[in-house]
């Protein structure tokens, strides 16, 4: 008699049923990784461009082109860029400056979930406020402005803005903030900001213990002072 004839049917049925809830779970694991996998690659092989915008410390008055001693004035920051369109999301990562006493920092602008990452690298700690609409370029626009700049047909000199952000609460759980922000604070002490109201010029500056990062995601360059009172 054939082993297979000695089994019950309710027992090949069962198993051929075990094996179908198995191969669907692995099916299911094989197309959420895939996903994942899609996004992690999308972020890491997108294009990166390297750009720069040079602006006048005080914020007063631009000066006239070709002037040696004016031409001083001028200040440049530099930093890597990354846009993803379709996922309406821009990436940033400043360096150590040369010369300015700013902190090296890697920033997401979300628009989809409309908030603002810093993730402070001198630090190792993340920040995360609102996305200000009113400073931040759309994705779409800013990659237009990094494209005229890259093939020289718009060289910004412009001025600096200054905002003052103060630390508040601590956030437990970043995995709530989406997949982007989440990829750049997961780890890390991460705490919510609030803004002060933007301000163009010298300031002074009230709140202690403050660090600095200077960066552009627009025509002007931004200072921005995380402050803990």
């Amino acid at each position: 008699q054939d082993p297979e004839d000695a089994v019950p049917v309710g027992q090949r049925r069962a198993w051929c049923w075990c094996m179908c809830f198995g191969l669907a779970f692995m099916l299911a694991g094989v197309f959420l990784g895939g996903a994942y996998l899609y996004k992690y690659f999308a972020f890491q092989q997108g294009g990166v461009y390297f750009c720069g915008i040079k602006y006048i410390e005080d914020g007063l008055s631009l000066p006239e082109a070709g002037a040696e001693a004016q031409s001083a004035r001028y200040h440049t920051i530099e930093q890597n860029i990354q846009i993803l369109e379709e996922e309406d999301v821009e990436f940033i990562s400043v360096p150590v400056p040369e010369f300015a006493d700013s902190d090296p920092a890697d920033i997401v602008h979300d628009f989809h979930r409309r908030l603002t990452a810093y993730l402070d690298l001198s630090l190792d700690k993340c920040y995360v406020i609102p996305l200000n609409t009113s400073v931040v370029m759309p994705p779409k626009n800013f990659l237009e402005l990094l494209i005229n700049i890259k093939a020289g047909t718009y060289l910004p000199q412009s001025y600096l803005i200054h905002e003052q952000m103060i630390v508040t609460d601590r956030i437990e759980n970043v995995d709530q903030l989406g997949f982007f922000i989440y990829r750049l604070c997961r780890g890390k002490e991460t705490y919510k900001l609030q803004r002060k109201e933007a301000m163009k010029g010298i300031q002074k500056r009230e709140a202690i213990n403050c660090r600095k990062i200077r960066h552009f995601e627009n025509k002007f360059a931004m200072e921005t002072l995380i402050c803990e009172q």
